[in-house]
C-alpha cells in the first residue's frame, strides 16, 4: 500500500466515525424525502440539518477539524459527488479516473497516481453518476450505459457502466483547472519557445486558419483557448463545442454548445449543424473545439470561403497523419467528392498545423509547427518550421530534446509581413 497516494483524512477512515456518518446521512435522508428542496437551497439547508442531527447525536468533546470532515463527507455524499469531492477540491489534480468502486487513479503533474479514495460498491458508484448525468438531461442505464457530460465547473465527464463496463461503474473527469496557464507558463515549462510563441501569435492575428492537433491529453484545448486570446477584441466570435470549455477573453463572443437527441431520437444538434449555422451568424471567427466528423467539410468550405482565422483542434499522432484524417472525416459528410478534390481543399483552407504530443514521461510539448504549403501532383505537401528533436532519455525518465526551427521561412510569410509582423531571421533559424 506504500505506493498509494494517500488522499483520504484518517478521520474518515476510523470506524466510529463511519457509523456516526451513516446515522447522520439516514437521518438527513428521511428529512430531504419529506420536505424536497429547489437545487439553488439545497447545500446550506441539508448541512444544516446535517449540523443539527450531530448536535443530538449527544457526541461531545469532538475536535473542530474532524466535525468539519464528518459533516462535509455526509454533505458530499447527500447531494454532491461523493469521495470524489475530496479530488475535485485539489487544485493539482488534472485527471480523476474510477475504475469500479475500489480503485481510484488520478493524474497530477503528467504523473499517474493510485489513491487511497473508494466508493462502499458499484451501487455508490452508480449513485454519483446519476447525480452528475440527471441534471443534464442525460441517463444512464443497461440500455443506454455510456454518457458524456460536464460538471458546473466545466469539467469533462465520460461515463461507462455495465454491460460495456465489465467490472463495475467507470467515471473519467477531465478537470477544468481554475489555475489558467499561459503561454509564459507554457514556455516556462519547456512546452514552446519564446520565438514559437511569438510566431504562433503573428499568424493568429494575421488571421490563418490553424488546425491544433496531437495525441488524447496533450493540450490540444488549453492551446486552443490560448491561441484565440489573441484574436482582437473588436471581431465577433463564434465558438462551437460538444461540452463548453472554451473561455475566450473577448467582448464579442457567441458560445454555440451540441445538443443531445431526446429519448424518441429527435431534436439532437450536432457539431456539424452548429457550423452551417454559424455561417449565418455574420461571424469574423469560427472557433470549433474538434473536428470529428462531416462537420469538417463543413468548416473547410467555410475556411475557403472568406471566413479566415479560424481555428479547430483535431486527434492526430503526426501532422501527416492530421491531413490523412482530415480527408477521412470529409467523406462522411456525404458529398461523394472525389479525393483529389478533398486533399485541394484542405491544402487550400489550412495554412498551419500545430501539433502537440504528450511524451512518455507525462510531459507536453508543441513538437511540430507544420506549414500546409499546398500540393505536388496529388499529395498535399507540409513543411516543418519548428520541430522537437528528441536525443535521449535522461536516468530519471525525463524526455530530452531541442525544440528547433528548421531554419525554413513559411511560404505565407507576405501575409504575416502585410498584417504587421515582419518577423526576423533569427525566428526561423536562418540569416536575416
Amino acid at each position: 500500500m506504500s505506493d498509494i497516494l494517500r488522499v483520504t483524512p484518517t478521520t474518515l477512515q476510523d470506524p466510529r466515525m463511519l457509523k456516526l456518518k451513516g446515522i447522520l446521512m439516514n437521518t438527513v435522508a428521511q428529512e430531504m424525502q419529506k420536505h424536497p428542496l429547489p437545487q439553488q437551497q439545497n447545500r446550506a439547508i441539508v448541512r444544516q440539518w446535517l449540523v443539527d442531527a450531530l448536535d443530538r447525536a449527544g457526541v461531545d468533546n469532538m475536535p473542530a477539524d474532524v466535525r468539519t470532515q464528518v459533516l462535509e463527507s455526509a454533505l458530499a455524499d447527500l447531494i454532491g459527488y461523493g469521495p470524489l469531492e475530496l479530488l475535485l477540491s485539489d487544485p493539482y489534480t488534472s485527471e480523476i479516473m474510477v475504475n469500479g468502486a475500489k480503485q481510484v487513479f488520478i493524474e497530477r503533474n503528467g504523473e499517474l497516481l493510485e489513491t487511497d479514495v473508494a466508493f462502499l460498491d458499484d451501487e455508490h458508484v452508480l449513485r454519483i453518476i446519476n447525480r452528475i448525468v440527471n441534471p443534464l438531461g442525460r441517463r444512464v442505464d443497461p440500455d443506454n450505459p455510456t454518457a458524456d457530460a460536464r460538471l458546473p465547473d466545466g469539467s469533462r465527464v465520460n461515463v461507462a457502466i455495465p454491460p460495456v463496463a465489465v467490472d463495475g461503474p467507470t467515471i473519467t473527469i477531465r478537470k477544468f483547472l481554475e489555475t489558467k496557464m499561459t503561454l509564459e507558463d507554457l514556455m516556462e515549462r519547456g512546452a514552446l519557445t519564446p520565438y514559437m510563441a511569438k510566431f504562433l501569435e503573428a499568424c493568429v492575428k494575421a488571421r490563418l486558419n490553424i488546425l491544433i492537433t496531437g495525441n488524447t491529453s496533450s493540450g490540444k484545448t488549453t492551446m486552443l483557448n490560448l491561441l484565440s486570446g489573441f484574436i482582437p477584441d473588436r471581431e465577433r466570435i463564434v465558438t462551437i463545442e460538444d461540452a463548453v470549455e472554451l473561455k475566450l477573453k473577448q467582448r464579442h463572443v457567441v458560445r454555440l454548445e451540441t445538443k443531445l437527441p431526446s429519448v424518441d431520437g429527435s431534436g439532437g444538434v450536432t457539431v456539424r449543424d452548429l457550423v452551417r449555422n454559424a455561417l449565418r451568424m455574420r461571424p469574423d471567427r469560427i472557433v470549433v473545439g474538434e473536428v470529428r466528423g462531416g462537420e469538417s467539410m463543413d468548416m473547410l468550405q467555410a475556411m475557403n470561403t472568406g471566413h479566415t482565422g479560424s481555428l479547430t483542434t483535431l486527434h492526430a499522432n503526426t501532422p501527416r497523419d492530421a491531413t490523412a484524417r482530415l480527408e477521412t472525416m470529409a467523406m462522411m459528410a456525404g458529398l461523394e467528392m472525389p479525393l483529389l478534390a478533398i486533399r485541394r481543399q484542405i491544402a487550400a483552407a489550412i495554412n498551419l498545423v500545430v501539433h502537440l504530443t504528450r511524451l512518455q514521461d507525462g510531459s507536453r510539448k508543441m513538437t511540430h509547427i507544420t506549414e500546409v504549403s499546398g500540393m505536388e501532383g496529388d499529395v498535399i505537401t507540409l513543411s516543418d518550421i519548428f520541430k522537437f528533436e528528441q536525443t535521449g532519455i535522461s536516468p530519471d525518465g525525463k524526455v530530452q530534446g531541442q525544440l528547433r526551427p528548421t531554419g525554413l521561412r513559411p511560404l505565407f510569410t507576405p501575409r504575416l509581413e502585410v498584417a504587421g509582423f515582419k518577423l526576423g531571421g533569427e525566428i526561423f533559424g536562418v540569416g536575416i
